[in-house]
């Protein structure tokens, strides 16, 4: 089970390059993975079935946490795996044609629903509740998407919207109960959950939780409203999706947890309440709609409240008779919803008012329709009649005892049967009769053109095999009943059944027989009344109107919020920052008594040499009036502390410092370019001596938390055992790099995503429309060089060339973009000193890279030292040059760096190992002697390549783009 997991995580990373290959013949491919699930679960039906040998494999994951990735198939499991995967193979199989033609976004499209499969397929068989949360919220994402399909529209967009809205919210909520119910008994395994039984306060404040976010998943009312805007997906979506799987994973929740929580008090008035409701109010809905997708979408609403009731209400026979709901459900709504496909992709209309004679036409697809809605209505001889009278059965018994919410469930479904029957005719009216005009006269036949017969196989085979399970209704009983064995017999005050319920086609002359059939009878006098008149809208709004009108105000609210708080003013805000800082830490230092203050006067000569021009610095950099003295002031203190790293035994952490303060003042430099070279041109500062009292305190109250916190200390720190770690755990000499790569490796991964965030965000304000590369694009390639003999460049009028044979007067091209800067701005000493040191510098990254492990440098510094000399070519040779110098995007250096990063940690899972556990290699190497090499160099390398796309994302930026800007604004102004 958990090698299909892991196929279904990376067989769709190849669908989109099969689609691409193959167009929509890859969907046979991508069938093959949940088709060899089903199978697999078939294979496992006797384990499943016994009490003994369930199957169970687990792989720990978070041991401090007991959470593990175990997969558990009992009897429950099974029949959900059996939905998700025959389901989802099928409609994998027939989105071969509803796509057949179809161009851009296919390939994501099919490998977003195959993850979606996958996702399912971890939901219902794992047996960590914490785990279950997280393939909870990777359903809600990719049926987003999956929603979001037809992106170009702005209903498909505001549904994938919703949908994610609602059930990521319900999502959030039910994580908190879980983590509740979690801390209350002490393991995160359902299974082991179950067993404990736990109950008590938390525990009924957790099961509500948790139902909120079971209730939101399976669209019951107040959350019904997102399903129907759904219905914006493509057919396939809908099919799967809103009718077999990702509705269903509610459903699951409530089936799995009632056999010990549905006596719990605050269970049953929301369970079968809630339940009761949405099915009549999805019924009535579902008599109003004239789009045939529309109507079985409420209808799914409807039957998605009478499987809550059903499944939760908690005792065996409900039980029983509620999965073998929860199975016909998914084969008889998946077929009509394949249907729907197939009229709406024959005929490009799902109104039932422009169809008309098609059933004549396709007798074939209208008779398996009629036989998925007989199943949906509880007509025998389908499955659907033998679940629904196991269902009137159980809560018949329920409401006969005196219990009252058997007889509000007993009502409530036979009500939501008799709407059921009515809005089951109007589909099979609406989809396939000969209708009428307002004159009596037939109206015109729609043609339809036939369909192929692969097209139609899966609605055929779904809705016969809801025939096949009628008959073989004993053998479901049996496959069944180990889980319906779990549950209560009877409620508490009612007296047991006398004979325990079981599945079969004929009961007798039962009173569930004459109930279900008044049902039926009642159920299409209601549909003919409907037709002469609509039932009317019991209030003027719907719940989607509730749902805009929440996000209107809390856009409007947002907005008054951020006008009172967010005035525009950068001192204000960060003025209030510090405000807040002073306030709490004086606050602690006044409440938390006795401190110990540890003062030294100074620990190296250095120090008394630095500190002080330091101080200086400082205090000029205040009353500096342009911002470039200010900056290069500012660059005093941080090369101070370059001094002081030196001094102090520091050697990686000055270079760092060194090279970050050269990249800073140059990034500096550049946005300086395009404002005020004074400060306070436009707008004076305000208030200085507030500033200058308020800096002097954050300063102080900085300086008390650096002397008590060192002074606090009481045990030994962790640092002095770094050196024998960074050895024997890192393989490594150099303390600051292997923390960085191997015993902190989190925290650099975390790092890293900042400054691609950072470069990305910096990118974002300067490229106004695109972040196209168009700078090599714009740099003329070297040409050919013929020979052996390199002949030097020269500038000509045709550009830049090699040096011809007898040629003079033509000037040497020291760098490539040297001749489209202006001469004026050129300096042939800088073109001939970058020439001469630009390898030079790369290769002395590339030592720093590599040696970082045990020797100063590392990634970061190498990375930075690489950035340095493509600084030098943008200032030697402008952004042409820069084109030349980097001929790659920088976003790609960015993701191959994260990439490596990433594989880092997650490579070590698959054999077993914890994220980032770096492996150490040696050996001796002819030539080269002995040889050392430790995995996490690999990790350093992503730091190296993804510092290099930071200076260069920021060059491209601050220095091309806004070069481009100024040269556009200038053609601008000298055409005017």
């Amino acid at each position: 089970m958990l090698i299909l997991l892991a196929a279904f995580a990376i067989v769709p990373l190849i669908i989109p390059w099969l689609i691409h290959r193959l167009g929509a013949r890859a969907f046979y491919i991508a069938a093959l993975l949940p088709a060899a699930a089903f199978v697999q679960a078939l294979v496992l039906t006797p384990d499943a079935l016994s009490d003994d040998r369930i199957p169970f494999e687990a792989f720990e994951w978070i041991p401090p946490l007991g959470i593990e990735l175990s997969m558990r198939m009992d009897a429950l499991s099974w029949v959900m795996t059996l939905v998700v995967t025959g389901v989802g193979a099928l409609v994998l199989l027939y989105c071969r044609w509803y796509f057949d033609g179809s161009g851009a976004g296919l390939g994501q499209f099919a490998a977003v629903l195959l993850a979606f499969a996958g996702a399912m397929y971890g939901l219902v068989l794992t047996d960590d509740i914490v785990v279950l949360v997280m393939f909870w919220e990777m359903t809600s994402v990719l049926s987003y998407l999956l929603i979001g399909y037809y992106n170009r529209r702005a209903s498909s967009r505001r549904a994938a919207l919703q949908a994610l809205l609602v059930t990521t919210l319900g999502g959030l909520v039910m994580l908190i109960g879980v983590v509740l119910l979690v801390v209350d008994v002490g393991t995160s395994s359902l299974s082991g959950i179950l067993l404990a039984a736990p109950t008590g306060a938390i525990v009924d404040a957790a099961l509500v939780l948790i139902l909120v976010g079971a209730l939101s998943k399976s669209a019951i009312f107040p959350f019904h409203f997102w399903l129907p805007g759904a219905m914006a997906a493509p057919t396939p979506v809908s099919a799967y999706l809103h009718a077999a799987a990702m509705v269903k994973a509610g459903i699951y929740l409530i089936a799995r947890l009632a056999p010990v929580f549905a006596l719990a008090p605050t269970w049953r008035p929301i369970v079968i309440g809630l339940g009761v409701f949405t099915m009549l109010l999805g019924g009535i809905q579902a008599l109003r709609e004239t789009d045939l997708k529309r109507i079985l979408a409420f209808g799914t609403v409807s039957q998605l409240g009478f499987l809550t009731v059903v499944l939760g209400y908690g005792t065996r026979d409900a039980a029983l008779a509620g999965v073998a709901l929860l199975l016909s459900h998914a084969m008889f709504k998946s077929a009509l919803f394949l249907v729907v496909g197939i009229i709406d992709r024959q005929l490009s209309t799902r109104d039932i008012n422009e169809l008309s004679g098609v059933g004549r036409q396709a007798p074939a697809l209208a008779t398996f329709a009629t036989i998925a809605i007989a199943s949906m209505a509880g007509i025998i001889p389908t499955i659907g009649w033998v679940a629904k009278e196991g269902a009137v059965t159980a809560l018949l018994h329920e409401a006969l005892g005196g219990e009252v919410w058997g007889i509000v469930a007993l009502v409530g479904v036979a009500l939501g049967s008799i709407l059921t029957m009515a809005y089951g005719l109007r589909f099979l009216w609406g989809a396939f009769w000969t209708k009428k005009d307002s004159t009596g006269a037939p109206q015109p036949v729609t043609e339809w053109p036939h369909p192929p017969v692969g097209f139609v196989l899966a609605p055929i085979l779904l809705a016969g095999l809801t025939v096949v399970a009628g008959f073989a209704s004993p053998v479901l009983d049996h496959a069944i009943a180990p889980y319906a064995d779990t549950v209560p017999v009877a409620s508490p005050g009612v007296a047991p059944p006398e004979y325990p319920a079981y599945l079969a086609l004929w009961h007798g002359l039962e009173p569930a027989l004459w109930i279900s059939l008044g049902t039926i009878a009642i159920g299409a006098v209601v549909f003919v009344a409907s037709r002469r008149r609509m039932p009317k809208r019991i209030v003027p709004f719907t719940a989607s109107d509730v749902y805009n009108l929440t996000l209107r105000a809390i856009a409007r609210l947002s907005v008054a919020t951020t006008s009172l708080t967010q005035r525009g003013s950068l001192p204000v805000y960060v003025g209030t920052i510090f405000v807040v800082f002073v306030a709490a830490e004086g606050t602690a230092f006044a409440m938390g008594g006795d401190w110990v203050v540890e003062i030294d006067g100074w620990q190296t000569p250095m120090q008394l040499v630095v500190a002080p021009i330091m101080i200086v610095a400082g205090l000029i950099a205040v009353r500096a009036r342009k911002r470039y003295t200010g900056v290069v002031l500012v660059s005093v203190t941080g090369l101070g502390m370059t001094l002081l790293f030196a001094s102090s035994g520091a050697p990686d952490l000055a270079l760092t410092q060194i090279l970050i303060e050269t990249v800073t003042l140059i990034a500096f430099a550049l946005v300086l370019r395009r404002i005020p070279a004074r400060m306070g041109e436009h707008n004076a500062s305000v208030a200085p001596v507030a500033r200058a009292v308020l800096a002097a305190t954050v300063g102080a109250t900085m300086g008390i938390v650096a002397l008590v916190a060192t002074g606090a200390r009481t045990a030994e720190p962790i640092s002095t055992y770094w050196p024998s770690l960074a050895y024997e755990i890192g393989h490594g000499r150099n303390v600051v790099n292997v923390a960085l790569v191997d015993l902190r490796g989190w925290d650099t991964m975390g790092e890293l995503s900042v400054l691609i965030l950072a470069a990305t965000g910096v990118a974002s304000l300067v490229f106004v429309t695109h972040r196209a590369d168009t700078l090599s694009q714009l740099t003329a390639p070297l040409p050919a060089m013929s020979g052996r003999a390199r002949r030097p460049l020269v500038e000509t009028d045709e550009g830049i060339r090699p040096r011809t044979a007898g040629a003079s007067g033509q000037r040497q091209a020291w760098l490539v973009g040297g001749q489209r800067v202006r001469p004026e701005n050129r300096s042939i000493i800088l073109e001939v000193i970058v020439r001469v040191l630009f390898h030079t510098i790369i290769i002395v990254s590339l030592y720093l890279l590599f040696a970082g492990h045990n020797l100063p440098g590392g990634g970061f510094a190498g990375g930075l030292v690489a950035g340095m000399a493509l600084v030098m070519r943008y200032i030697a040779g402008g952004r042409y040059e820069l084109g030349a110098a980097a001929p790659t995007d920088a976003g790609r250096l960015l993701g191959v760096g994260m990439a490596l990063a990433v594989g880092c940690a997650i490579v070590p899972l698959f054999f077993g190992q914890p994220a980032l556990t770096s492996s150490f290699v040696e050996g001796e190497v002819p030539l080269l002697g002995h040889i050392e090499f430790v995995t996490s160099t690999l990790f350093d390398i992503g730091v190296y390549l993804v510092v290099i796309g930071l200076v260069l994302d920021v060059l491209r930026s601050l220095g091309a783009e806004v070069d481009r800007q100024a040269h556009e604004s200038q053609s601008r102004g000298v055409s005017v």
